[in-house]
């Protein structure tokens, strides 16, 4: 029985991060590659910049993902990148959604090119 509960939980687990990076590279990637910069700031530079300024996980992934479902030009840490590729549209997603993409985005290493 224990040992149901132990594979129950792994899988739960494994389920639980796999899912987060579906929702992240189904939605981000088209915009935000991992390590170059095209039409969008690249998810390393983003997670740069919002770990120095929100260093603890919770704070990080409560700004990064009510900004994104509401960008706006005045409440962005990024300013130069808005300069430079524009203010990222609103893209209609819930915030429990956001949350699991920015809790991604905090947990992974995007310093190597995929």
């Amino acid at each position: 029985m224990k040992l149901l509960f132990i594979l129950f939980f792994l899988c739960l687990n494994l389920f639980g991060s796999n899912y987060q990076s579906l929702l992240f590279n189904g939605n981000c990637v088209t915009c935000h590659h991992s390590t170059q910069s095209v039409s969008a700031p690249s998810v390393n530079q983003i997670k740069k910049r919002y770990k120095n300024a929100f260093p603890q996980k919770k704070e990080f992934i409560s700004y990064m993902s009510k900004w994104v479902q509401y960008p706006k030009k005045e409440t962005s840490i990024m300013k130069d990148a808005i300069i430079k590729y524009e203010l990222m549209p609103e893209l209609g997603f819930d915030l429990d959604t956001l949350e699991q993409i920015s809790e991604y985005i905090y947990e992974s290493d995007f310093t190597k090119d995929f």
